[in-house]
């Protein structure tokens, strides 16, 4: 039980980080297009990479240099500043929160998802380096415990800002006020995109 609640808080303090996959989430949420599949897709690509950091975290770190770090970096980048556009482009455009059913399919949706889980390269450092160095000399069944909790933690987590954004865009349902949560997402991804662009550099 101790491993079960050292997994849960641990991974609980990583996702805290406010970070593009959970804006994602809570913008989905706040439009009420495809919540439930968003937050499993969130949720299972975590456990996954949960895993694979804690049993396979040896093979993976002699792989993980900085030119695959860079590789993801310059990935994500194109995929934000995709984002980004579609988000300036799309500015005026009517949002419809009284169903999941937009014109967005659930199809790309799922793909978008991927796309702010896997193309993350955070998510591999946190995620599966992290718990993976942390967790390298437990006993296998203090591995299990630990990532079992460390997956609860996520599946809650992502459950909860994706539903509880959901609830809250009852309270966003004017355009104004709408506007003011793409722009404050438009900031926040340029924001984030510069970093990366940033550290790249440097």
């Amino acid at each position: 039980m101790d491993f079960l609640l050292l997994g849960f808080f641990t991974g609980l303090s990583l996702i805290l980080a406010i970070g593009a996959q959970n804006i994602f989430v809570i913008e989905q949420g706040l439009k009420k297009q495809h919540v439930f599949l968003v937050c499993i897709v969130c949720s299972i690509s975590d456990l996954i990479l949960i895993f694979l950091g804690i049993f396979i975290f040896q093979f993976f770190n002699q792989y993980f240099n900085s030119i695959v770090e860079l590789i993801f970096n310059i990935a994500l980048v194109i995929f934000l500043l995709h984002f980004i556009y579609s988000k300036i482009k799309n500015y005026n455009t009517a949002v419809n929160f009284d169903t999941d059913l937009t014109s967005i399919t659930a199809f790309n949706i799922f793909l978008k998802t991927l796309g702010f889980t896997y193309l993350n390269p955070h998510v591999y450092s946190d995620t599966v380096f992290f718990l993976g160095n942390f967790s390298k000399n437990f006993i296998i069944s203090q591995k299990i415990l630990f990532g079992v909790g460390a997956s609860i933690a996520s599946f809650l987590f992502f459950f909860l800002i994706g539903y509880l954004s959901k609830y809250l865009s009852k309270y966003a349902k004017s355009k104004k006020i709408w506007n003011i949560i793409n722009i404050s997402i438009i900031i926040f991804m340029s924001f984030l995109t510069l970093f990366i662009i940033t550290k790249m550099i440097n």
